[in-house]
C-alpha cells in the first residue's frame, strides 16, 4: 500500500509540473487533435481497408481483431475494478476534454495506440517509427489534457505492447 501511495504522490507531482509549465498552453491545441486521433476510427479504417483490399485474406485484419478482442475487455475490467479517479477529480488539476468515463487506470487510448502500432509495424515496417512516436504522443496528450496520470500511460504502453506481442506470437506471425 505504501508503494501505491508513493506512486500516487509521484503522479500528482509530475502532472502538476507538466500542467504548470509555460509550454502547456502551446501544447493544448495539438494535444486535442492527437488525442482525438486515438479514438478508434483510425484502427477500424486500417483494419477494414486491409480486409476489403485482400478479399478477406488479411492476416493484418485478423491480428488487429484478435488484439483488440483481448485488449478492450481487459482494459474495461481493469478500469472498472481498480476505479482510479482521473487527475482532475483528485489532484486539483484542470481538464480540457470530457473523458467518456470516470476512471483513468489504465489509459485505453494509450493501450490501443501501442497495440495498433506494434501490429501495424509488423505488416508495414516503414511506419514503425512514425507509429510509435504517434502512440507516445497520444499518451502524452492525455496527460496534457488533464485526464490521465503518468502511470496510467505507462501501464497503457505495457498493456498494448504485451497484447500485441502475444497476438503476433499466438498467430504465428513471427
Amino acid at each position: 500500500m505504501r508503494t501505491l501511495n508513493w506512486l500516487h504522490k509521484w503522479d500528482v507531482i509530475c502532472i502538476h509540473k507538466l500542467l504548470d509549465a509555460s509550454i502547456h498552453s502551446k501544447l493544448l491545441p495539438v494535444s486535442r487533435w492527437i488525442s482525438k486521433s486515438g479514438d478508434g476510427w483510425l484502427y477500424a479504417l486500417f483494419g477494414l481497408s486491409s480486409l476489403i483490399f485482400t478479399k478477406g485474406e488479411s492476416s493484418y485484419f485478423w491480428a488487429l481483431a484478435l488484439g483488440f478482442a483481448i485488449e478492450r475487455p481487459l482494459y474495461y475490467i481493469l478500469k472498472n475494478t481498480l476505479k482510479r479517479n482521473r487527475p482532475y477529480r483528485v489532484a486539483n488539476v484542470p481538464h480540457y476534454i470530457e473523458p467518456s468515463d470516470a476512471f483513468s487506470f489504465p489509459s485505453g487510448h494509450t493501450s490501443s495506440a501501442f497495440l495498433f502500432s506494434m501490429i501495424s509495424s509488423l505488416f508495414i515496417p516503414v511506419l514503425t517509427i512514425p507509429l510509435l512516436l504517434w502512440s507516445a504522443l497520444i499518451g502524452l496528450s492525455r496527460i496534457v489534457l488533464g485526464v490521465h496520470f503518468p502511470t496510467d500511460i505507462l501501464v497503457g504502453v505495457l498493456m498494448g505492447y504485451s497484447i500485441s506481442k502475444f497476438t503476433i506470437i499466438w498467430m504465428g506471425l513471427i
